[in-house]
């Protein structure tokens, strides 16, 4: 990196940082209660809604790794980010938003509290806060390798100095904070991709971005343009558990619903959901373009980033000035809130029960402190320990989203039934995670020629306990039994 190239991009991150703690403080006036720090008033309107979901989903797995995943595998890798990602915002806003922004909660356990019982409540908090600190651990290390690249900095004190970065505008101003900042961070993202992709198009069409996307068309192999594989049952079922995964694991999670509980009213929790997933896949559409092109513009190249290969071969110094921005942007408005979302469910939903006299706000600064220095610790472990971790987000699809869609949308089942799903369906998937098989049931299955995805079975087998237990509740409370 040359000199100039390192003192602009200096330059630009601490100004940058100094930014966000800025905006972080100033929200801080606007915090009065925990349902200020937690849900920001529920006072959200829709283009701060919107920008929110969109900042928080669009982070460094969506930027960077979905890239690097289309140019080695071609249109089919977009499989979990952008199609599957995606559609989960077009589903929460057609099956969630409404019915649950009309029960004025503040966290998804709340949810699970009301609609099932305290038991329920309390197995959906412990179940769902673990799955946050292996995402968030991923982000810190990312971003301390950008601050290597940038400062020389060693990543050991980088993740420090990301971690307190992020958590002190997240406890400044707690969901004001966390939302003013991601709508200027997404702005940056979106900038920063759109300069990139027009530039590589540019040059792909000698000069025109259209042209470019033509020759794109043109000289890509079709193998690496076919989205879904159709013409494999085995792969198409491997692709199709790869979508459910990324399209439902994500319904059940806190940092999704924190936002349409924070919305201002109903229809503006709808549409947010639904303006996010647009602009999700719009901003997703220019990580497959540099996929694709990056195979063009420099085949065989060795490089592990896709995106940083390809700003570093075509961006002016200010432009790629604005492309770290991105980067940072991205994983920024990630880490915070990814630390608010389990934080407000470790204060609202198991440590309140237990002090029912303490200040909640506090308990909701205090749980943010305490999110960010396990998924410090956790960066620290090493990859192996952050990647099973991430491998968590699994856990919402097995464990919470059948209570959730069930409870929610048809009214069946009651305690026992959603009890049983979420441990049923959680047991059958850690037996699998724990034996390390990839698909449902190998050993049997897996001759058959059909091997089953194995997080999408496992929810299931879970719907299947639920449907069953369901049906004795009811046959139980119609004998006039106890449940």
């Amino acid at each position: 990196m040359s000199s100039s190239l390192s003192s602009i991009l200096g330059a630009t991150v601490i100004g940058y940082t100094v930014l966000m703690l800025a905006l972080g403080w100033w929200t801080r006036s606007r915090i009065h209660d925990h349902e200020d720090f937690m849900v920001a008033g529920r006072r959200l309107p829709l283009h701060l809604a919107w920008a929110t979901i969109v900042a928080t989903w669009f982070g460094a797995g969506a930027m960077l790794t979905s890239t690097d995943t289309v140019r080695a595998q071609g249109l089919v890798g977009a499989a979990l980010d952008p199609v599957g990602a995606g559609l989960c915002l077009f589903l929460a806003g057609w099956l969630l938003a409404r019915p649950l922004w009309e029960m004025r909660l503040l966290t998804l356990p709340d949810y699970y509290a009301r609609r099932f019982g305290t038991r329920t409540e309390r197995l959906s908090a412990v179940l769902m806060i673990p799955t946050y600190f292996g995402w968030i651990a991923a982000q810190f290390v990312a971003l301390a390798h950008l601050l290597e690249l940038v400062f020389g900095l060693d990543p050991t004190w980088g993740i420090l100095v990301v971690a307190v970065v992020g958590m002190a505008y997240t406890l400044l101003g707690g969901m004001w904070s966390v939302t003013i900042t991601d709508a200027a961070q997404i702005a940056v993202v979106a900038l920063g991709l759109a300069i990139l992709t027009i530039t590589v198009l540019g040059d792909l069409g000698d000069g025109s971005a259209m042209d470019g996307l033509t020759h794109l068309a043109e000289h890509t192999p079709d193998e690496r343009l076919v989205v879904i594989p159709t013409g494999d049952l085995e792969k198409f079922v491997t692709w199709f558990g790869i979508v459910a995964v990324g399209a439902l694991g994500n319904l059940p999670g806190q940092d999704l619903t924190q936002r349409i509980f924070a919305s201002n009213s109903a229809k503006t929790a709808v549409w947010a959901c639904h303006i996010a997933g647009i602009v999700y896949f719009g901003l997703g559409l220019c990580t497959l373009v540099l996929g694709l092109s990056a195979e063009l513009v420099a085949p065989g190249a060795a490089e592990k980033s896709t995106m940083a290969m390809l700003a570093g071969m075509f961006l002016s110094p200010w432009a790629a000035a604005l492309f770290v921005l991105a980067v940072m942007s991205a994983v920024l408005s990630t880490i915070d809130s990814a630390i608010l979302s389990p934080a407000s469910v470790l204060a609202q939903n198991l440590l309140s029960p237990r002090y029912p006299n303490a200040d909640k706000l506090r308990l909701n600064r205090g749980s943010v402190v305490a999110v960010t220095v396990v998924s410090i610790a956790t960066a620290y472990l090493g990859e192996s320990a952050y990647s099973l971790l991430e491998s968590a987000y699994e856990l919402g699809l097995v464990s919470l989203l059948v209570p959730l869609v069930m409870g929610l949308r048809t009214g069946i089942g009651g305690e026992r039934a959603a009890l049983s799903s979420m441990i049923v369906g959680t047991a059958c998937w850690v037996v699998h995670f724990a034996i390390g098989w990839e698909t449902f049931l190998a050993p049997v299955v897996d001759p058959l020629g059909l091997p089953l995805p194995m997080a999408l079975s496992c929810a299931m087998v879970g719907w299947v306990v639920y449907l069953v237990v369901a049906r004795s509740e009811r046959g139980a409370i119609e004998r006039g039994e106890g449940i």
